[in-house]
């Protein structure tokens, strides 16, 4: 048993000033014995008064700390899950964007293993079947028409570890992709895209349930034609993803995302790339090369964004200062949100009796202090 005392605790309905109880990696009832009063051996850490959120679940990101998921290489991926996890991601997805069918499915093979050992949470498609206009860091060469038995043959590789690909749904054959997707047990994202609010909601009613990075690599809305931004925004039953970096969106563009659809709707993402952690340079993006300056990831030699170097952890602090949201809708839309889009929820996503023991400590600048997952202690030198 471990007691993590003289905390404010992020629940889903306030923070709450407390003691959190662990027994064996997981969240238990709050009363149960501990070493406090002499029942029960454990080990009890004072928090000091500092936040305990739930960890952060990133349901879109492409690498960090030099390190990218493209290629599947285990080593790469591990580095790569341990950055972010040092800055409080407890729950990582592995993004791919749009590569050549031998390199996509190489990838996909060799991550599925290590989602197996529980050191990802599955695999993101982005791509291959994006519309070109609005394709962003996604090589243009690569893309092709949706194709159904390419599609089933990623998910056999995948065994059961695909877990989300994102579409644009004007393409030919997308919306028949749609259907398989939700057949699969995949989630469809509608992303990527050019498509009119007419088609986006055709995709949603076919069971889209995510739209990839909201506004951003989308048809924008028209206030004649809202586009795939708004069919999301106006669809309760669709979750959109939000780079909350302040390159990608405007302040008060995110601001209005939050109005519209609440922190049980909206799931902040980094879509971090390998620069993530590294500082300025050059680095590569699948098979494209970008530069980063200033912190902003953008393609060498154009002006497409590729990507964010931002964690789970500046989302949500960007999402409390800069979107102005409550400490405790903050953690939702880093945590409970995705884990639930995820279909994870009823394991993560929030500090509740009977879930792991995920958990970030934030100081009172909603900075990482240390990060726990399923009740051990993460030890990360220069984490902040």
């Amino acid at each position: 048993m471990t007691v993590l005392a003289g905390a404010r605790i992020v629940l889903p309905g306030g923070v709450h000033e407390g003691d959190l109880h662990i027994s064996d990696g997981v969240i238990a009832e709050p009363g149960t014995p501990t070493a406090t009063d002499g029942t029960t051996d454990g080990e009890v850490i004072d928090v000091g008064g500092r936040y305990l959120v739930p960890g952060f679940v990133d349901m879109h990101v492409h690498g960090g700390a030099g390190a990218s998921y493209q290629l599947g290489r285990p080593d790469e991926a591990r580095r790569a899950a341990g950055f972010h996890l040092c800055h409080g991601t407890t729950t990582t997805m592995a993004s791919l964007v749009t590569g050549s069918p031998e390199e996509l499915a190489t990838a996909v093979a060799s991550l599925a293993d290590l989602a197996a050992d529980g050191l990802i949470a599955g695999v993101h498609l982005e791509g291959p079947y994006l519309a070109r206009a609005r394709c962003g860091a996604h090589d243009p060469a690569l893309l092709r028409l949706p194709d159904r038995a390419e599609f089933r043959e990623l998910v056999r590789l995948g065994r059961g570890h695909v877990r989300m690909i994102t579409i644009a749904p004007e393409l030919p054959g997308a919306l028949d992709l749609v259907r398989d997707a939700v057949d699969a047990g995949v989630i469809a994202a509608v992303g990527h895209t050019d498509a009119t609010g007419e088609t986006s909601r055709a995709a949603f009613d076919l069971g889209a349930r995510v739209a990839t990075h909201l506004f951003n690599a989308m048809r924008p809305p028209h206030h004649r034609e809202g586009g795939p931004a708004v069919a999301a925004l106006t669809d309760p039953r669709v979750t959109v993803e939000l780079i909350n970096d302040g390159v990608h969106l405007e302040p008060s563009v995110a601001r209005l995302a939050f109005a519209a659809a609440g922190p049980s709707r909206v799931a902040l993402i980094t879509d971090a790339m390998a620069a993530a952690g590294m500082g300025d340079g050059d680095y590569r993006l699948g098979v494209m090369d970008v530069e980063v300056r200033g912190g902003r990831a953008t393609l060498v030699g154009g002006t497409s964004i590729a990507g964010s170097t931002i964690t789970m952890a500046d989302a949500f602090r960007g999402a409390v200062v800069g979107a102005g949201l409550p400490v405790h809708e903050a953690a939702e839309s880093a945590s409970l949100t995705p884990a639930r889009a995820l279909g994870l929820d009823s394991r993560i996503g929030s500090l509740e009796p009977g879930k792991d023991a995920d958990l970030v400590v934030l100081d009172d600048d909603l900075r990482v202090v240390w990060a726990m997952k399923r009740g051990r202690r993460v030890e990360c030198p220069n984490s902040r």
